[in-house]
């Protein structure tokens, strides 16, 4: 086996300590990687592969050079992956040996402070997940950028964590190595995040301000994890980190990771943009702190109806102030992002052009308070004097840094002249004698007569006196002393130039020293007022995003909600706000909703894309609005405050996890079902239309009865069974509503409004039609359908004793048998192809026996066994014709 170099040997030391990440090892003006990070490496960013060695010697290498390395550690990061950066700790020149070398900084997606992977409106959270006994788990999440810090506790196990975790959208969770693979799994199915590992949970002395308001070991436990992994990984100051707050969730609004996704909160189902979700519609905010302050609002609405009132009563005022309003949205224009100003302070990595973007900002903070007192609202006014306008650190900016300084800390060019004595002075003397210099050429090119000549100066060379070849001859013997032959001229220096050349750049080099070390200086006490700035930053935010709120309610026509304690809802031309944007506004067909106490859930028939989708969406997202502190999109509005919203709309496989649409159908609907309370909203659209029509329709009925009697939840539920409208007279608190319909001369118009009662279609050969289905599909299937009625029809007549039920349960509140849900059909109303007796168990075996022929009975079973959701019209259609010519053969 061959010997490694003691370099490379030296490399794979410190990989062994960094296994789960890329090395990047300094090498000169390089990064290299090696092995299987190079391998891994080149793949990913797409650069050349190379080697080092030969033979068995021989090493898989690749670079990127340090100066451009930020775009490729982007890309890995983006990708989920970590990158460790290693690089020369001592002077390769003073060096015995290999250059001492180790990992400064590690790289992860939940650690990042700066690059395209941050963007402006939305956190970075990384998060950590610890288990303790009795099934309780910590979970803790931070802001590196921000300097956010949070931390909860769950005692019902770890779906709630899951819930939880997933509402952070965090890029990174920290972990114990203890943290079980299939715990890790379930986790990781609906959390897409990267896992890190972090064992150590020692309270080492810099944190102890950050835990010491925590009252509970498991919540202190679970926030040193994660501090010791950011210890870890980063390696320098994290002052910026505020102290741990508790909270409780049941202070918020659940909303699960399946309801956020299709009530379109932050994102769209389909493309996973902003663009056409709530946020986007609700986003008017000017500051990039409100835009995060927003969503977070937006992710876990409110429960406390003073909090509530006291939002809705600001955009009210704001909305009563226009002057005002317009006012603050251009002073709140010129504020930076305070927060991560504050986070790039502490860490470290701050220019002056960052404490000038804060500088500017402190300079609007009065105008904007001035601003705000001017609505005379007391929350308002209780928010501005409970946080300092910071103008200490305002002043010591002003007078401390440049208006326009330099991009770079070390070249000078920052501080302020009057700020220190001492670089006045180098000041001055540089000023002097560049002053001197300039006089200089103006003597020389007198006393020579050489108009060209010149005096310069270059890094390596210093000043000199530059003469081109055609004028040589015309210079003094012995007038200067050359220094430096081109190709067309000659440089000189003078004994009085070589003495200024050493007085100007003494002073530039101790300038630039000390403007660096007195830019240091400000910025430790820049750090001082982190806490300030930190309280400032929410406060700003606040009113950032309540105008924001204004101005859509403004724009869009939206009313002040009222709430009640009573559990009604009252909701007079309500609308969905998102679709009403994306279409024209006179397009929109508003719609009443109305629930209580005597009418708590809402059957919803008619037709296929008549809008019953759109109405369940839109009370729920007049409730969110509402409780984040938004006007709703309606004529008026009367909510009660729902602690959590369930929803199930809307088919989708998941095949990642080897679930079908019934499945996730299910997983979702069990999750309503076993979570929600009586102060909960329910949105339940097509149950059970993913497996057969009695399954579907007996799970239907016994989903809606066991919500009715044992949970009393505010339910909107949809269905294209038709049968069910009969549950309205068994169970009390259910009424059916339909979106009405009509029909012009065999045209179908959606009229998309709700109305009580029950629809008698569902239009779905016409839905197919506007499809552009081909004709010839299209005619045949109305035929069919035309069977298929007459023969109902038939089994209808003759069974016209037997009036059709779908249960028999009276609204008793009593688990009979018959309130079971099992007995779904007990005849067969309009779905009845063949004679009920084919469906019942006893009974079945004997009568198909007597009536038909055993082709016949062939041909019948087949029936019986075909899936038709699960196959296309035309496989349907063969299927039909197939078992034709079975019949008529030989008949």
């Amino acid at each position: 086996m061959s010997k490694h170099t003691p370099m490379i040997e030296q490399y794979l030391r410190i990989k062994a300590e960094y296994e789960d990440a890329f090395l990047f090892f300094r090498l000169g003006d390089f990064y290299e990687l090696f092995f299987e990070d190079a391998i891994k490496a080149a793949k990913e960013l797409e650069i050349t592969l190379t080697a080092r060695g030969k033979g068995e010697d021989r090493i898989p290498m690749c670079g990127v050079p340090h100066h451009a390395c930020n775009g490729y550690i982007t890309q890995l990061i983006e990708k989920g992956f970590k990158v460790a950066i290693c690089e020369q700790t001592e002077d390769p020149a003073a060096a015995k040996g290999v250059v001492k070398r180790e990992v400064v900084q590690l790289i992860t997606p939940g650690t990042v402070m700066d690059g395209t992977t941050i963007q402006e409106k939305e956190n970075n959270y990384l998060l950590s997940v610890s288990e303790f006994d009795h099934h309780q788990f910590g979970l803790a999440a931070a802001d590196l950028t921000t300097g956010e810090l949070r931390v909860t506790l769950f005692k019902e196990g770890l779906e709630d964590v899951i819930q939880e975790a997933a509402s952070y959208s965090p890029k990174e969770i920290v972990i114990p190595s203890s943290f079980s693979d299939d715990k890790k799994q379930q986790m990781g199915k609906i959390v897409k995040a990267t896992f890190s590992e972090e064992d150590d949970t020692s309270l080492h002395g810099e944190m102890t301000r950050l835990v010491d308001n925590l009252q509970e070991q498991v919540l202190t436990i679970t926030v040193i994890r994660l501090l010791n992994y950011l210890h870890r990984t980063k390696k320098r100051s994290l002052e910026h980190l505020q102290p741990a707050t508790f909270y409780f969730t049941d202070d918020f609004m659940k909303l699960d990771v399946h309801s956020k996704r299709n009530l379109e909160l932050i994102e769209t189902i389909r493309e996973k943009k902003k663009h056409g979700s709530l946020l986007w519609l609700l986003d008017k905010t000017v500051t990039a702190m409100g835009g995060r302050l927003l969503k977070q609002w937006i992710e876990r609405p409110l429960l406390d109806r003073i909090k509530i009132e006291e939002r809705l009563s600001l955009v009210d005022s704001l909305l009563g102030h226009f002057f005002e309003r317009e006012a603050l949205k251009e002073q709140l224009r010129e504020v930076y992002d305070l927060e991560r100003l504050s986070g790039k302070v502490s860490f470290g990595n701050v220019n002056a052009r960052d404490l000038i973007q804060l500088q500017k900002s402190l300079e609007r903070v009065p105008a904007i308070f001035e601003t705000v007192h001017r609505l005379e609202h007391p929350f308002a006014d209780n928010l501005i004097d409970r946080v300092d306008q910071c103008e200490g650190l305002k002043e010591l900016l002003e007078s401390s840094i440049q208006e326009e300084p330099g991009l770079s800390i070390t070249d000078g060019d920052i501080i302020r002249d009057g700020y220190n004595e001492l670089l006045d002075e180098y000041r001055d003397a540089m000023r002097n004698g560049k002053t001197w210099i300039a006089a200089l050429e103006q003597q020389e090119r007198a006393e020579t007569g050489v108009k060209s000549l010149k005096v310069g100066f270059n890094k390596v060379f210093g000043y000199y006196i530059e003469v081109t070849k055609s004028n040589i001859a015309s210079l003094p013997e012995g007038r200067y002393e050359r220094k430096q032959t081109l190709a067309n001229a000659e440089r000189y220096i003078t004994p009085e130039l070589k003495e200024k050349e050493a007085l100007i750049l003494e002073a530039e080099e101790k300038s630039e020293k000390l403007e660096y070390e007195l830019f240091l200086e400000v910025r430790e006490q820049v750090k001082g007022y982190i806490e300030k700035l930190q309280q400032l930053a929410k406060v700003i935010s606040t009113f950032d995003v309540l105008q924001s709120f204004a101005e859509v309610s403004e724009d869009n026509h939206f009313v002040k909600p009222s709430i009640n304690e009573t559990g009604t809802v009252e909701i007079v031309d309500g609308r969905h706000p998102v679709v009403e944007k994306m279409i024209d506004q006179g397009d929109y067909v508003p719609n009443d909703i109305s629930l209580n106490q005597d009418r708590e859930m809402l059957l919803i028939t008619g037709p296929n894309m008549a809008g019953k989708s759109t109405y369940m969406r839109q009370l729920a997202l007049c409730s969110v609005m509402m409780q984040v502190g938004s006007y709703v999109p309606a004529t008026s509005c009367d909510l009660p405050v729902f602690d959590q919203i369930f929803t199930r709309i809307g088919a989708a496989d998941d095949l990642a996890q080897g679930q079908s649409t019934f499945m996730v159908e299910m997983m979702e609907t069990k999750h309503a079902v076993a979570k929600a309370t009586d102060r909960s909203l329910i949105l339940l659209d097509e149950i059970g239309r993913g497996t057969s029509t009695y399954d579907g329709m007996a799970l239907a009925q016994a989903i809606m009865e066991y919500i009715h009697h044992h949970i009393g939840a505010k339910t909107l539920f949809s269905t294209h069974y038709h049968e069910l409208t009969t549950l309205e007279h068994d169970l009390d608190k259910l009424k059916n509503v339909h979106v009405s319909a009509a029909e012009d001369d065999g045209e179908v118009v959606f009229l998309h409004r709700v109305v009580d009662g029950s629809a008698d279609k569902s239009y779905g050969i016409y839905v197919a039609q506007l499809a552009d289905l081909p004709i010839e599909l299209i005619d045949r299937a109305k035929i069919i359908l035309e069977q298929l009625e007459s023969t109902d029809q038939a089994s209808a007549a003759q069974d016209e004793m037997e009036p059709v039920q779908i249960n028999e349960k009276k609204s008793n509140h009593q688990d009979t048998p018959e309130s079971t849900g099992n007995q779904v059909l007990e005849t067969q109303g309009q779905l009845a192809l063949f004679d009920s007796a084919l469906f019942d168990a006893e009974a079945s075996e004997k009568k198909v026996t007597d009536m038909y022929t055993k082709k016949e009975r062939d041909v019948l079973k087949k029936i019986e066994n075909l899936d038709l959701l699960h196959v296309t019209p035309m496989e349907a259609i063969q299927t039909i014709h197939e078992l034709q010519q079975k019949l008529k053969k030989h008949s």
